[in-house]
């Protein structure tokens, strides 16, 4: 039995350069093959799920979810769940399963009995979930404390994200039309070069306001918004087809593909080949 199916206590003595918690028992990347499924498992530990790409029901305990590029699930140890893909839609993820060992850890706190903690598609946790798999595939302590940092990140991030984001969302109703326009607007263009003066003309708006509009909604600048688009594309590229680097740079509006290279490591971390050999498909 793998470590991640095991009772906390019985995986502390199993988990080498490990003195304190959080404990990590798995962290990887899976493309689940066509037809993967599981039914009604509970594990011991923790989870968070992260959806990288495609789509999957999620039922945990009564609640029923529908996950989609971007979510991050949490589940209780002994919550009762399934994982249930379908035909025509592929399904990436980030699994990490850990524990505290005997330290009672105040997720209820944090989370307030939440299992859907957001949608984190282009926000700095997504890359550190990306990194902390990258570091657990790696053996030795700085690694192993590398993983403790980022999964403490993460929980503080989506914690804050996910109380948060709703309520402000509220206070500007009137702002979210335009936002949502210009965002979909980015996304149709991520393969060129987009100028700021373009989305003052679709959506009306001065460029100051678009910045402000932006960042307290979405956490960055539209810019950057691009930038984490493109990287997500390219993900999506890497996953769903056989296309070269060079190929996936000039799809996502990159004409040099050592430019690309530069960008998406400094967006996820690793580079795009890294990103490709984390994956886990069986």
């Amino acid at each position: 039995m793998t470590l991640d199916y095991l009772p906390p206590a019985e995986t502390i003595g199993r988990l080498p350069n490990y003195h304190f918690p959080p404990y990590i028992t798995l962290a990887h990347m899976f493309h689940a093959p066509k037809g993967w499924a599981i039914h009604n498992r509970e594990m011991s530990q923790f989870v968070l799920q992260y959806v990288v790409d495609g789509f999957a029901r999620y039922p945990i305990g009564d609640q029923p979810y529908e996950t989609r590029s971007g979510d991050l699930l949490f589940h209780r140890p002994h919550e009762l769940h399934s994982i249930l893909t379908t035909d025509d839609q592929p399904y990436v993820c980030i699994s990490i399963v850990f524990h505290f060992g005997e330290v009672d850890f105040p997720f209820e706190e944090l989370f307030r009995h939440r299992h859907l903690l957001g949608n984190f598609s282009g926000h700095p946790v997504e890359t550190m979930l990306s990194q902390l798999v990258s570091h657990y595939r790696q053996p030795g302590l700085l690694h192993q404390m590398q993983c403790q940092s980022l999964l403490m990140a993460i929980l503080s991030q989506a914690s804050v994200s996910s109380s948060s984001n709703s309520p402000e969302m509220k206070k500007y109703p009137q702002a979210i039309p335009k936002l949502v326009l210009i965002k979909n607007y980015l996304s149709d263009h991520l393969h060129r070069e987009v100028q700021i003066r373009e989305l003052e003309e679709i959506s009306g708006l001065s460029k100051n306001y678009i910045l402000t509009l932006f960042r307290r909604h979405v956490g960055m600048s539209p810019m950057q918004y691009l930038s984490w688009l493109r990287v997500n594309k390219a993900k999506e590229l890497a996953i769903q087809s056989k296309l070269s680097i060079g190929e996936i740079a000039c799809l996502v509006g990159y004409s040099d593909v050592h430019t690309f290279g530069r960008m998406f490591k400094k967006k996820t971390g690793q580079s795009l080949s890294q990103f490709c050999a984390n994956l886990i498909y069986s």
